[in-house]
């Protein structure tokens, strides 16, 4: 297993198809907005759906702010579009089943499990904020927003 990116590293560039299935690319992103990409262990989960909601009232100053905010879980494409649907997620989710883009970013936590990290990456592809935090879920929209306004 790779080992967890910091602040100051690239960003791995990626391709993942989203709760829609159309696949987004990093290039999308890259060189015109700021990106808050936050790994999640499960939808449906009540810390999950907890920061997922956080996400969700924080995302008109997330895009004000010149901001992208991707969430990113091993579901698959389906359970992420009821997932949004019920919680009325105005955010993409990306499907990463196999975990390569969770593997690239090192995002794991004891054990090996899916950790609850959330990293704030600026329009060069640097990694500006990495936040774990398994449990402080609201946290990760409060924190993630300190380093957007900081860029």
């Amino acid at each position: 297993m790779k080992g967890k990116l910091q602040e100051g590293d690239a960003a791995p560039d990626f391709s993942l198809p989203d709760q829609d299935n159309r696949i987004v690319s990093s290039n999308d992103i890259k060189g015109r907005k700021a990106l808050v990409l936050y790994f999640y262990p499960a939808d449906f989960t009540k810390v999950c759906t907890m920061e997922a909601v956080a996400f969700r009232q924080m995302h008109e100053q997330f895009q004000a702010a010149g901001a992208e905010v991707i969430g990113v879980s091993s579901d698959d494409v389906r359970t992420h579009k009821e997932f949004a649907v019920d919680h009325e997620l105005t955010f993409t989710l990306l499907s990463d089943e196999k975990q390569e883009l969770r593997k690239a970013f090192g995002a794991y936590g004891i054990g090996g499990t899916p950790a609850r990290t959330t990293y704030v990456i600026d329009r060069d592809w640097k990694i500006r904020m990495v936040y774990n935090s398994p449990l402080r879920s609201k946290e990760h929209a409060e924190e993630a927003m300190k380093a957007i306004r900081a860029l």
